[in-house]
């Protein structure tokens, strides 16, 4: 190895060296294009969608002509997962009810809340479940970066929102929200037959069946009938008549 002395620069290294230096103006231009180009190449090798806490969101009781609506809002933990997930109304009442169970002590976080009966009669039945989904969201613990809700429409929310078309059947955190605003609402039927046993809650949950409507037409309408729902409004009709 040759001593420092004894070192003499290579051709390439001189005519470097005799190049002039460079102005000012020409180093602020070379420092932003690098700068560019540094962020250009961020952009491409860094990936920004990051994934984080997902919601799902679900209603219950849109068609019945009694009682609330409902909704609920889901966020599963991947650690904790919950199987036989699925649509509410494909699974039993003893599934949902297990399921019920499972979701509320496995989840991250969820929430069950509903727009009366006076806000249906007052809002229409479309807005009022919009509101309950908003409530069932705003009332969650923890604040997902998006929620996923079933149908397509998507209520008034502070977070990015995705409407799926039968999604109580295609994302889970959705079908788990599905099954605690169904077993929430059911309840409240139940409840509900306690204070009025003679329209059977506990059987049609609220439901235009035949055993619901002749009860109406005999009773005539309680408390927490919808009477903007042209069923119930059309009892009332035929009793202020008589």
């Amino acid at each position: 190895m040759p001593s420092a002395k004894s070192f003499k620069p290579s051709k390439s290294l001189e005519l470097e060296s005799k190049k002039a230096p460079l102005k000012p103006s020409q180093v602020k231009k070379r420092t932003a294009s690098s700068i560019k180009d540094l962020l250009k190449a961020e952009q491409v090798t860094l990936s920004w969608d990051t994934p984080g806490l997902l919601a799902g969101v679900d209603e219950a009781g849109r068609g019945p002509l009694a009682g609330p609506v409902f909704a609920a809002a889901v966020i599963l933990d991947d650690l904790k997962p919950i199987q036989g997930l699925a649509d509410s109304k494909t699974l039993t009442a003893k599934k949902r009810d297990k399921l019920y169970d499972e979701i509320r002590a496995k989840a991250l976080c969820c929430s069950v809340a509903q727009a009366s009966t006076e806000e249906v009669d007052a809002l229409n039945i479309l807005q009022a479940t919009m509101l309950a989904m908003q409530r069932a969201v705003e009332g969650l613990r923890l604040k997902p970066v998006k929620v996923l809700i079933d149908g397509n429409r998507i209520p008034k929310l502070d977070v990015l929102a995705e409407a799926i078309v039968k999604g109580d059947s295609k994302v889970q955190a959705i079908s788990a929200a599905s099954i605690l605003a169904k077993v929430s609402r059911d309840r409240w039927c139940s409840d509900l037959h306690a204070q009025f046993p003679h329209y059977g809650f506990d059987q049609h949950k609220g439901y235009g069946t035949a055993q619901h409507m002749a009860a109406l037409k005999e009773f005539g309408p309680c408390p927490e009938h919808r009477t903007s729902f042209a069923p119930v409004t059309a009892v009332l009709h035929l009793k202020e008549q008589q």
